[in-house]
C-alpha cells in the first residue's frame, strides 16, 4: 500500500511541479516527494518522526478538515510549528474519512489546475487506501480481540489465545511484561477523546521501537497497554529493559498531551512472567501500580508494581473492602474536615516510623506540639498509638483512605484545629 502511495505522490508530483503529501487521518505521513520551497517545523516534524503532535491534530480537527467534502485551506499557526498556509482534499471512500492530500504554500500559488490535480490524487489514494484498510483492519482487529482474550479471566481464552497469537505470526513466544498507561480523568467520565488519542499514538509508538512480533498495544476505554516479549532474556534484563522502555512511553505520552501537562500521566510495570499465556498476572499488576501512582500521587508517574510496597495488597480490595477495613475510630476522624490537619500529623508520624523528632522537623513543628497533636488523635479515635496493633491498623487505615476513592484523606489539610 505505502509503495502505491509513494508512486502516486511521485506522478502527481512531477504533474504538478510542487510538493505533495498524504497523511492518514490522524496526520501519520504515509507518503511524500521532494519539497521544491521551504518547509515549517510542522513539515519537518512530519517527514522526521512520521507523525504531529496531538496539538496540530487538534488544529486541523478545529477547522473543519474531518468534514470537509472538497478543497480546503489550513491557515498558519506559528504556536504548533505551522508558518506556512497548506491546501488539502480530504481522502474519502463511500463518504469515510481516510486521510488527506496537502500542497504547501511555500510552493507557489495553487491555481485551478493545482486544485483539479489534487481532486484526483485524492480519488486514487482513496482507492489504495481502502484497499489497504481492508486488510489491514481485519488483521488488526482479529489481533486486538486475541490481546484482549489473553487478559481476560478465563484461563481457557487465555490459552487460546496466546497459541494463536504465536500461531498467527502476531507474536513470538517468550516471557512478558506488560506497561500500562493512564491519564487524568474525572471519576466516573469517560475519557476525552484527544487523551484517549494521546495514549493510543504513545502506545504504538513504543510498539514500533520494539522487533516485529515482540510488542502487542491495545487501548482500553480509560487505559491502554503495551505487552513486551522477551525471548531468551532473564527477569532482570526484562525489568530494566521494561523500566526504560516505561519512562521512554512516559515522555511521548507527555508530549502527546501538550504543554504544562506532565504530571497528568502515569506508566505501570508489571512483574516477567515466563510464557505469552499468564500476561494477564503481568496486566494487572501493571495496571493496579498505575492506578494507585495515580491516585497516591506520591510515587511518581513511572511505578513498577515491585514499588508498591503495602499499596500492591491493598490495590487488591475493592472500595467497599477498603472503607470496612479502616478503624472505626480513624473512620470518624478521616470524615470531619475539621481534622484534616490531624490526619496529616498523624500520617507523617506514621510514615516516620513513630520517630517524634523526625516526624516533627518534617511537620515544621515542636515535638510538644506534636505530642499534643497525637494524643488528641488518641482522643478521637479511641486508638492507643503506645500499642503496636493499634499503630498498625492507624497507618494501615490511612493507606486505606488514600486509595478509596471517596475519602477526603488526600485532601490538602487546613491549619489543625484541638
Amino acid at each position: 500500500m505505502v509503495s502505491e502511495l509513494q508512486r502516486l505522490v511521485d506522478a502527481f508530483g512531477a504533474r504538478l511541479g510542487r510538493s505533495i503529501a498524504i497523511d492518514d487521518t490522524r496526520l501519520k505521513l504515509l507518503a511524500y516527494n521532494a519539497h521544491t520551497g521551504d518547509v515549517d517545523d510542522a513539515r519537518i516534524e512530519s517527514v522526521m518522526h512520521r507523525g504531529v503532535s496531538t496539538a496540530l491534530v487538534a488544529h486541523v480537527c478545529e477547522q473543519g478538515a474531518a468534514q470537509a467534502s472538497d478543497v480546503f485551506t489550513l491557515p498558519p499557526c506559528p504556536q504548533i510549528g505551522i508558518t506556512m498556509e497548506r491546501v488539502g482534499m480530504p481522502i474519502r471512500y463511500d463518504d469515510a474519512l481516510l486521510g488527506y492530500v496537502w500542497l504547501i504554500g511555500s510552493d507557489g500559488p495553487i491555481g485551478d489546475r493545482a486544485v483539479q490535480l489534487l481532486r484526483e490524487a485524492a480519488a486514487q489514494a482513496a482507492l489504495i487506501l481502502h484497499r489497504g484498510h481492508l486488510g489491514v483492519e481485519v488483521t488488526r482487529s482479529h489481533a486486538r480481540k486475541l490481546v484482549r482474550d489473553l487478559i481476560a479471566p478465563d484461563q481457557a481464552l487465555r490459552t487460546e489465545a496466546g497459541a494463536a497469537l504465536v500461531e498467527e505470526e502476531h507474536a513470538v513466544a517468550g516471557p512478558v511484561t506488560v506497561l500500562v498507561a493512564m491519564v487524568a480523568r474525572e471519576e466516573g467520565e469517560p475519557l476525552a477523546e484527544e487523551r484517549r488519542l494521546a495514549l493510543e499514538l504513545a502506545v504504538d509508538h513504543c510498539r514500533r521501537r520494539l522487533p516485529p512480533s515482540r510488542g502487542l498495544a491495545l487501548t482500553r476505554p480509560d487505559h491502554a497497554l503495551l505487552l513486551t516479549i522477551w525471548p531468551g532474556a532473564r527477569s532482570q534484563v526484562i525489568e530494566r529493559n521494561a523500566a526504560e522502555l516505561a519512562e521512554v512511553l512516559r515522555e511521548k505520552l507527555v508530549a502527546e498531551l501538550g504543554p504544562g501537562r506532565a504530571a497528568l500521566c502515569w506508566v505501570g510495570v508489571g512483574g516477567p512472567r515466563p510464557r505469552l499465556t499468564e500476561a494477564h498476572s503481568s496486566y494487572e499488576e501493571a495496571r493496579r501500580a498505575a492506578e494507585v501512582a495515580r491516585i497516591t500521587g506520591t510515587l511518581g508517574q513511572v511505578v513498577a508494581h515491585t514499588q508498591l510496597g503495602v499499596y500492591a495488597l491493598l490495590g487488591k480490595l475493592t472500595p467497599d473492602e477498603l472503607a470496612e477495613g479502616i478503624h472505626p475510630g480513624l473512620r470518624s476522624l478521616l470524615s470531619n474536615p475539621v481534622h484534616r490537619g490531624l490526619v496529616e500529623t498523624l500520617r507523617v508520624y506514621l510514615d516516620h516510623a513513630g520517630d517524634a523528632q523526625h516526624a516533627a522537623t518534617a511537620l515544621h513543628i515542636h515535638r510538644s506540639t506534636l505530642y499534643k497533636r497525637l494524643h488528641r488523635v488518641e482522643q478521637l479515635t479511641g486508638l492507643r498509638l503506645d500499642v503496636g496493633d493499634d499503630r498498625l491498623a492507624a497507618h494501615l487505615g490511612l493507606k486505606m483512605a488514600e486509595l478509596h476513592p471517596r475519602s477526603p484523606a488526600s485532601m490538602k489539610a487546613p491549619d489543625v484545629v484541638f
